[in-house]
C-alpha cells in the first residue's frame, strides 16, 4: 500500500489518507468543494461545487500519475437529491466515454456542511 498526498488539494480533515494506490488501485477519498489555495469552500451553489470537489479529485489522480479517464468508479454523496440534475451537467464536463460506473446518494449532511462530496476508484 502506498500513500497518496498532494497539498494541490484539502488535506484530510481527520485520520484518513488523501488516497492509497494498492494493486494498481487508487481509492481516493471523498472530496468537498475545499480550495485547496484558500482552505475554504469555493463561492456558489451546487454546480460549483461538484466543480470543485472533481478538482480536487483530478489532484489526487494526478499524483498517482492518473487522470479522470482512469477512473472506473464514483459515488456521488449529495445534501438534496433536488441538486442531481445541476450536479450531473458539471459530472459530465469531467468524464467522457466509457463514463465511470457510478452511484449518487442523498445524504443527511455532508462534512462542513457541503452540498456535494464525491469519492472516486481509478485504475492503472
Amino acid at each position: 500500500m502506498k500513500t497518496i498526498s498532494t497539498e494541490k488539494a484539502p488535506a484530510a480533515i481527520g485520520p484518513y489518507s488523501q488516497a492509497i494506490k494498492v494493486n494498481g488501485l487508487v481509492f481516493a477519498s471523498g472530496q468537498i468543494p475545499i480550495d485547496p489555495q484558500t482552505g475554504v469552500f469555493v463561492e456558489g451553489g451546487i454546480a460549483e461545487q461538484t466543480a470543485q470537489a472533481l478538482r480536487n479529485a483530478e489532484a489526487i489522480l494526478a499524483e498517482a500519475g492518473l487522470s479522470l479517464r482512469n477512473v472506473v468508479k464514483t459515488t456521488v454523496f449529495l445534501a438534496d437529491m433536488a441538486d442531481f440534475g445541476a450536479m450531473n451537467e458539471v459530472y459530465a464536463q469531467f468524464f467522457s466515454e466509457p463514463y465511470p460506473a457510478r452511484s449518487a446518494v442523498a445524504v443527511k449532511a455532508l462534512p462542513k456542511g457541503a452540498l456535494v462530496e464525491v469519492e472516486c476508484i481509478a485504475a492503472e
